[in-house]
């Protein structure tokens, strides 16, 4: 009896022991970073040529036509690309420009050896000499190259050194030049660097083996040694960079232009309150001077008394706001007929100039108040004009906007643009790829909707918003999801009370497969829905005193965060005469080089005090740092 469970004792051991191993095998997992797939593949084909080479009856021949075409098979297969010189060159540092020189000179090389294989396809046709001759340059040791030093020099600067973390800082203040959030750029750093590292190693395996082949030596120690001291390498620059990339920045926005162009790089909201000179007697309808102008805060034009300066300028349809009362006499200098301005300026008899006194090409008119019955003074009041005309471009699409998802398509970047005087959100477009990469040939800028606001079956509330004094606030606000396996596919405004609110598709994705899955259903709609009367109170942005967006001399600083809102508003009396509405809408695209998927997006506000700023896309780039994952099979 104890024989018999002794027997099965054994026999359950064996069983564990063996469940352990399949589960331990199934647990290896192929690295997730393009980068690191690559090498993981190569160490693996070069685990099996070492074995092949140590295989007992097999031909020289035989050895070298396998090592040659596995090797010209690979490489071709895997580097399309070279390392691009300045791509980093906000990295003004001394050790990276040595560290630059380094890998540019293994690139030329690589590049070299890759055009010998590709040129000599025919391994019976290959010279020997020809071979020994790039084996000997690749594995030289000497003050001229070294491969094990540029190796060594590699990860004593962005390791031990940290550069990686400098160049995080670095790209952080340097985003307008890199066109990329810190983290991509700290990711694209590694790439480029890893990518030519890799090249380095499987020129030096691949030199080694033949010199095996040749008879020149064994070199079983040198390989495992090279192989260990890399792997090592490897594993500590992966968790230098999971760290870096944990800490960096996703945000991408757009600096200012070097030079503000009106219907390329910004637009404006127009006339949506306008400084308006309008005198007492014809803001009610009994054609009275009874009042002050402080006394009408929200009132029309009623009327043209006696074809006064009324009859001389375009009347203000809408509803006049705040009126004040600056001096009795003026001199006004009228806008071009084509301007949506209605005033260059106007000057006050007391010397006080409300805008920019400029040469008046139209000539200045004089306007005077006068008294009535020597009692009541009837005074030329300063308004502010909310007009709907067809000078008044203040409409936003409320359509969504979605990228092809049936055909595996993903938001790549965004733009605020204005067709048939509507603010839409234009979404660039591009076709997902294996490990968060994007097809670049297939970028496009997809086509916003070609509609007019007076167009059969086009409403106001449902096609798109109108902005109105009652109803002008745009919130500000970063719309992501913490959820790795999601991406964006679509936007749109809605709006929310009196706010336009952003909202941003989200749909799920196979990061490895480069595919969305079922977009269709495996997608949501994500907004921020706080108030500022409800939930998490939104705080609101305030421009004192703006003077236009365009005339800052220093370039615009991001001032919002999320979960405010700010009010479209007049410019200065004294700076424009409150001629434009503030902020203007900057629509410079937001994309980054290389484009990859995003996991968010944002509306912000960027200025400087005493600016009316501009109102701006931003995306948030996909987080790569779960992925970055240390291969453990390969140790």
């Amino acid at each position: 009896m104890s024989t018999l469970c002794n027997y099965y004792l054994t026999l359950t051991v064996i069983g564990l022991i063996l469940t352990k191993v399949v589960f331990s095998e199934a647990r290896v997992e192929v690295p997730e970073l393009q980068v690191d797939a690559i090498r993981y593949e190569y160490i693996a084909l070069q685990k099996s040529l070492w074995l092949y080479l140590d295989k007992e009856g097999t031909s020289k021949s035989s050895e070298f036509r396998k090592v040659y075409d596995s090797h010209r098979k690979f490489v071709n297969d895997n580097f399309q690309s070279n390392f691009e010189v300045g791509r980093y060159d906000i990295l003004n540092h001394y050790e990276w420009s040595l560290l630059e020189r380094d890998l540019l000179q293994i690139d030329r090389m690589f590049d070299y050896y890759q055009n010998f294989m590709n040129e000599h396809n025919n391994t019976a046709e290959v010279n020997e000499r020809a071979i020994l001759d790039i084996c000997e340059t690749v594995l030289r040791n000497d003050n001229v190259f070294s491969m094990s030093r540029i190796f060594q020099e590699l990860e004593l600067v962005m390791v031990k050194q940290t550069l990686y973390y400098r160049a995080m800082l670095e790209s952080t203040d340097q985003i307008c030049h890199t066109q990329q959030s810190a983290q991509q750029f700290i990711y694209s750093l590694y790439s480029d660097i890893a990518l030519t590292e890799l090249k380095g190693y499987t020129m030096m395996q691949f030199s080694w083996m033949m010199l095996r082949i040749y008879g020149k030596g064994n070199f079983s120690q040198e390989v495992e040694l090279m192989r260990m001291d890399y792997v090592k390498r490897t594993e500590r620059a992966l968790k230098l960079l999971r760290e870096v990339m944990r800490r960096a920045d996703r945000i991408l926005w757009r600096c200012d232009p070097g030079k503000f162009e009106q219907g390329k790089n910004y637009d404006e909201v127009t006339r949506l309150l306008q400084g308006y000179i309008e005198n007492e007697v014809d803001l009610n309808k009994e054609e009275t001077c009874r009042e002050d102008c402080a006394f009408y805060q929200s009132t029309r034009s009623e009327g043209c008394f006696k074809d006064l300066y009324c009859a001389r300028q375009p009347r203000c349809s809408g509803k006049l706001y705040h009126c004040t009362y600056v001096d009795a006499d003026m001199w006004i200098c009228p806008a071009s007929r084509n301007s949506t301005r209605r005033y260059e300026y106007l000057e006050y008899e007391n010397g006080r100039v409300l805008g920019q006194r400029t040469p008046c090409v139209r000539g200045t008119t004089k306007v005077e108040s006068w008294w009535r019955y020597l009692f009541w003074h009837c005074s030329y009041c300063f308004c502010l004009c909310d007009e709907i005309s067809i000078k008044s471009d203040r409409y936003f699409n409320l359509r969504e906007t979605v990228a092809d998802v049936d055909n595996n398509r993903v938001v790549t970047g965004l733009r605020i643009t204005k067709q048939n005087r509507i603010f839409h959100l234009q979404i660039q477009e591009g076709e997902l790829l294996p490990r968060g990469n994007i097809n670049r040939s297939s970028l496009t800028w997809k086509p916003v909707e070609n509609y007019q606001i007076f167009d059969r079956d086009v409403r106001n509330g449902r096609d798109y918003h109108t902005l109105s004094y009652e109803s002008r606030s745009m919130d500000l606000d970063d719309i992501y999801t913490d959820d790795n396996s999601f991406i964006v596919v679509g936007v749109r405004w809605r709006v929310v009370g009196a706010h336009l609110n952003l909202e941003a598709k989200l749909a799920e994705f196979d990061f490895k497969m480069g595919k969305l899955i079922s977009p269709e259903t495996n997608s949501f709609w994500k907004s921020n829905d706080n108030t500022d009367v409800s939930g998490e109170r939104r705080q609101k942005i305030k421009l004192n005193n703006p003077d236009k967006s365009t005339r800052t001399i220093v370039k615009s600083i991001p001032d919002s965060r999320h979960n405010q809102y700010i009010d479209f508003i007049n410019t200065s009396m004294d700076k424009d005469a409150a001629q434009s509405t503030v902020p203007f809408i900057d629509t410079q695209e937001v994309t980054s080089n290389p484009p990859v998927p995003l996991s968010g997006v944002g509306i912000y506000h960027k200025g400087r005090q005493g600016y009316g700023g501009f109102l701006a896309p931003k995306i948030m780039t996909y987080d790569f740092t779960p992925h970055v994952r240390v291969p453990q099979d390969i140790n």
